[in-house]
């Protein structure tokens, strides 16, 4: 059985689909719509669809509490690669290389088997012979490379 978490972001990407990339919504009647208090809602929108996973979101208070996401455009490849280069940082965990990972199968920058083979070669499993104070340093830097390698 799925989680409350991913029901309710499959259904706000439904809607999302069905409205071209943006929506707004009201916070209040979501949880209604799901029987779960407001602040699970908060949860979702704020894990699931932040700026590095590709949407920006707005958040109005009074009147229920009016959220507005939309589905970052990009113009091209490059121009998205060059923005994540510059936006990683100096480390990253191997969770959220996974969701970048994952961002990049969406916007069709990488197939299915090129992004398991990113997956694995910045995995926990592949940097254990690496010392963890540095770990999340090298997958960064691995999963860089592998970026400015694409051709795209």
């Amino acid at each position: 059985m799925a989680r409350l978490s991913d029901l309710i972001e499959s259904f706000i990407k439904e809607l999302m689909e069905d409205m071209d990339g943006s929506i707004e919504i009201q916070r209040n009647e979501l949880a209604n719509h799901f029987n779960c208090v407001p602040s699970q809602i908060n949860y979702v929108i704020s894990t699931r669809f932040s700026t590095d996973k590709g949407y920006y979101v707005e958040s109005r208070r009074g009147g229920g509490g009016y959220i507005s996401i939309k589905r970052l455009n990009i113009e091209s490849a490059g121009e998205y690669l060059m923005h994540i280069i510059s936006s990683i940082g100096d480390k990253l965990s191997q969770h959220t290389c996974g969701i970048y990972i994952q961002n990049f199968i969406d916007y069709e920058l990488v197939n299915e088997k090129e992004a398991e083979l990113m997956r694995a070669a910045t995995s926990d499993k592949a940097l254990a012979a690496v010392s963890p104070s540095i770990r999340d340093k090298v997958r960064m830097d691995i999963l860089k490379n592998m970026l400015i390698s694409l051709e795209i």
